[in-house]
């Protein structure tokens, strides 16, 4: 155990004392009196040693602060520096660096941690802004590394990010890793999974020949009383039965949802524009 020179000093002064007073002991009285003539004198010569302790631990003390207090100075001008820089300048900054990095999953996640250091809160918004900045310029495989170190991070763990990142893997021929992404994160919670994402995916099923996978997502949106939306689902299924052989089945599903196979254009068309009244519809405020 690590202990200061003046501690170091003060234990060999009174290890050296006590040997003397033993060595000297000739008799009870003289016993008693040295002892306390050694105590005295330990008393004596601990008084400017614990003078010389305080005054060190005093330095010691006053050091660790002045270097927290430059930490905390440093963190101050970080945070003004920051203040002072537009998030428009920063997002573009930030696609602009990523774009020109080599493509390495260290090189991507360094620039992303060093950019979000400058940042009192995770700048999520941002980062959806820098993606759809990416997505304009085809950056399929820095989407996927930007989603992914985010949730790594354990942020943006919505539906929303999960379809972003559904697509950018389809759009960057990586259908296999979608796949297993779907079946770890998504697919295991049919009942409340929304038509957007469970469309994408069978789509992404439909071009990639993965008909076993379609068929099953299918079935198990069923298995939850979960209807399809529109005819071109309904479509792409009853082509996977049939590739598959199964016949039966595709006669079924033609048969279950004929209502949307057989929907004329000006009811698709009633039906847009109800739903838009009723997104455009606001509650009338009282004065």
């Amino acid at each position: 155990m690590w202990r200061s020179p003046a501690l170091s000093f003060l234990a060999g002064r009174i290890t050296q004392r006590g040997v003397s007073r033993i060595q000297n002991v000739s008799s009870s009285y003289r016993l008693i009196t040295q002892a306390q003539i050694s105590n005295q004198s330990t008393a004596n010569a601990l008084e400017p040693l614990q003078d010389q302790y305080n005054v060190q631990d005093h330095q010691y003390n006053s050091q660790d602060n002045r270097q927290c207090s430059e930490k905390n100075d440093v963190g101050v001008q970080k945070d003004r520096l920051s203040e002072n820089i537009s998030r428009k300048d920063k997002i573009d900054f930030l696609v602009k660096t990523l774009i020109d990095l080599r493509d390495t999953k260290e090189a991507v996640y360094g620039a992303l941690d060093a950019w979000v250091a400058w940042e009192q809160n995770f700048p999520i918004a941002s980062l959806k802004r820098a993606m759809l900045a990416l997505e304009k310029e085809q950056q399929w495989h820095r989407i996927v590394q930007v989603i992914k170190w985010m949730l790594s991070k354990g942020q943006g763990t919505t539906m929303g990010t999960y379809c972003q990142l559904i697509r950018a893997l389809d759009m960057d021929q990586r259908a296999d890793e979608a796949h297993k992404f779907w079946e770890k994160k998504i697919g295991i919670d049919l009942h409340s999974v929304p038509w957007q994402l469970c469309r994408q995916m069978i789509a992404i099923y439909y071009r990639n020949n993965m008909l076993e996978n379609l068929v099953k997502l299918f079935e198990g949106l069923e298995a939850f009383d979960r209807k399809p939306p529109e005819k071109s689902i309904v479509q792409r299924v009853a082509n996977a039965y049939e590739l598959l052989g199964k016949l039966k089945e595709k006669e079924r599903v033609l048969e279950k949802y004929n209502y949307l196979l057989t929907e004329t254009e000006s009811a698709k068309k009633s039906k847009k524009k109800a739903l838009s009244k009723k997104k455009k519809k606001k509650p009338v405020k009282s004065f």
